[in-house]
C-alpha cells in the first residue's frame, strides 16, 4: 500500500499489516462509522482485492469496489456460497463443525445455498415478496406504521427511536406475513438480537461462545411447533408455504431446512429494515436541508429510501469461495480462496457515487447501491423493506414537524449484520 492507513482514529504505517488485518475483523470498528470507512477507503484506493490474514481467522480477500462485488455476485458458478458465509474466528468455526457433524453453518438457509438448491428454495416464497404481490398489504402495513407513530406521539415528545419504533414496526410486518400474532414478537426480537449481536454485550445471550447454539436450539423448538401447527391448519401466509413445502427430492421439507427458512425471514427480514429506518432518521436530523427537500417534494421519498439503504448498508459482508482459478480486480484468485464482499464499501465507491459520503435524498443513482446484494442472491425481501421504509417515513413526516437528537447515538458491535442500537430523539 502506497499511503498511510487510518485505523481506529490512529495512523498505522503501511508496514503494520498485522494491525491493519486485526482492524478489518474487529467488530468494534463496525460500530464506528469513521473507523470502518477509513479502512475501506484505503482498500478501494490501494488494494481492491486485499489479502487479509488476521490471527485466529482463516485468510481471505477483501473485495471493496462496487464493480468487483457485482462481478463476483453475478458469477454464481465460479464464486459459490458454501462453505463460508460470514466472518468467524477459527475457534467458532470449529465449534460449529463439532456441533453440526461437520457442517460450517448452524442453519442451512438461502444465504448459504448454491444452485440448484438455492433456486428451488427461493422460488417457494418468491411470489410473496414481489412488488405486485405486496400492493394489497400496503394498507395493513400503513396501519402498523401509524400505530408506531401514535405510540411516539404518546411519549411526550421524546423516545429512543431504535427501541421504541424501529425495532418493532418491521418485526410486526414480518409477523403479519408469517400469519403470526403479537404473542411471538418478544421471542423473535430476542432471537434476532442474539443471532446478529454475538459480539455486542448489549445484544448477546451471554459471553459463553456456545450461547449461539442455545439460541438456535431454542428457535428450532419454536419452528417445529409452528410447522406442526401450519400442517394441521394451513393458512394464507408464508409460514404455511414453508411448513408444507417440498424438498428438491419431492419429499417434505426437512425440519432443519424449515427452521433455516423461518430464520432468514423472521430475523434478517426485520433487523435490516429496522437498521435502515434508524439510520435514515439520524441522517435527516443531521442534514435538515435534506429533510426540507422531502417535505417540499414528497415524490422524492422512494428515491430517499434507496439513499437511506445505501447509506446504512446493514449487511456488512457476505463471503464467496472461488470454485476454480479465476481473477478479480485484475488479480489472480486461486480455487478455494475466500472473498469477503464489503457492501458498505461498495456503497461509498467514488467510481460510482458522486461525493459518496454526502447524504442526498435526491441522489440521481441511489438505486445502484448493493445493500441488497446483486445477481441470483439479490435480497428476497427488498421490495417489502423499501415499502415499509417509504410508508414509515410518510407517516413520520405527516405527524411531526421537527426532529432532533436528545443524546448520543450508538451502533451495535457486529462485523456481519449491524445497525444502530440507540437513537434518543425529541420531536414535535
Amino acid at each position: 500500500m502506497a499511503s498511510a492507513m487510518a485505523v481506529g482514529g490512529e495512523w498505522a504505517v503501511p508496514g503494520d499489516k498485522a494491525a491493519f488485518d486485526r482492524a478489518i475483523v474487529d467488530s468494534a470498528n463496525y460500530a464506528q462509522e469513521a473507523r470502518y470507512h477509513a479502512i475501506m477507503t484505503t482498500l478501494r484506493r490501494d488494494a481492491p482485492l486485499y489479502r487479509c490474514e488476521p490471527a485466529g481467522f482463516r485468510p481471505f480477500r477483501v473485495v471493496s469496489r462496487h464493480a468487483d462485488i457485482r462481478r463476483v455476485e453475478l458469477d454464481h458458478r465460479t464464486f459459490v456460497n458454501y462453505p463460508r458465509m460470514n466472518l468467524q474466528p477459527l475457534e467458532m468455526e470449529e465449534r460449529v463443525m463439532a456441533a453440526t457433524g461437520g457442517r460450517r453453518y448452524t442453519a442451512r438457509h438461502l444465504v448459504v445455498m448454491d444452485h440448484p438448491d438455492h433456486h428451488h428454495y427461493r422460488s417457494l416464497t418468491q411470489r410473496w415478496f414481489t412488488a405486485k404481490q405486496l400492493r394489497p398489504l400496503e394498507d395493513r402495513i400503513r396501519e402498523l406504521a401509524r400505530e408506531a407513530v401514535d405510540d411516539m406521539a404518546a411519549r411526550d415528545g421524546a423516545c429512543d427511536f431504535v427501541h421504541d419504533v424501529a425495532l418493532w414496526f418491521p418485526l410486526r410486518v414480518i409477523l403479519m406475513t408469517l400469519g403470526l400474532g403479537r404473542e411471538d414478537e418478544k421471542f423473535l426480537m430476542k432471537i434476532t438480537q442474539e443471532i446478529f449481536g454475538p459480539d455486542d454485550p448489549d445484544s448477546r445471550r451471554s459471553a459463553d461462545p456456545n450461547a449461539r447454539f442455545e439460541t438456535i436450539a431454542e428457535f428450532s423448538r419454536w419452528c417445529d411447533a409452528l410447522t406442526a401447527a401450519r400442517r394441521d391448519a394451513p393458512g394464507d401466509d408464508v409460514a404455511t408455504v414453508i411448513a408444507n413445502a417440498a424438498a428438491p427430492d419431492g419429499g417434505p421439507i426437512a425440519s432443519v431446512d424449515a427452521m433455516a427458512y423461518y430464520l432468514i425471514i423472521a430475523t434478517a427480514g426485520h433487523d435490516t429494515t429496522s437498521s435502515s429506518a434508524s439510520a435514515g432518521l439520524l441522517e435527516l436530523i443531521r442534514h435538515p436541508a435534506e429533510l426540507r427537500k422531502l417535505r417540499a417534494d414528497p415524490a422524492l421519498l422512494p428515491n430517499a429510501v434507496d439513499e437511506i439503504v445505501r447509506w446504512s448498508s446493514p449487511v456488512k459482508h457476505f463471503f464467496r469461495t472461488a470454485a476454480s482459478d479465476t481473477e478479480v480486480a485484475g488479480e489472480p484468485v486461486a480455487a478455494g480462496e475466500h472473498l469477503m464482499m464489503a457492501y458498505p464499501s461498495a456503497n461509498r465507491d467514488e467510481a460510482v457515487f458522486d461525493d459518496p459520503f454526502a447524504f442526498r435524498v435526491d441522489r440521481r443513482n441511489a438505486r445502484e447501491h448493493l445493500a441488497f446484494g446483486y445477481g441470483p442472491h439479490l435480497c428476497l425481501g427488498q421490495h417489502l423493506a423499501k415499502l415499509e421504509l417509504r410508508i414509515l417515513f410518510e407517516e413520520l413526516l405527516a405527524r411531526f414537524d421537527r426532529f432532533e437528537l436528545a443524546g448520543e447515538p450508538a451502533w451495535t458491535q457486529s462485523s456481519f449484520v449491524s445497525g444502530m442500537k440507540r437513537l434518543p430523539i425529541r420531536y414535535a
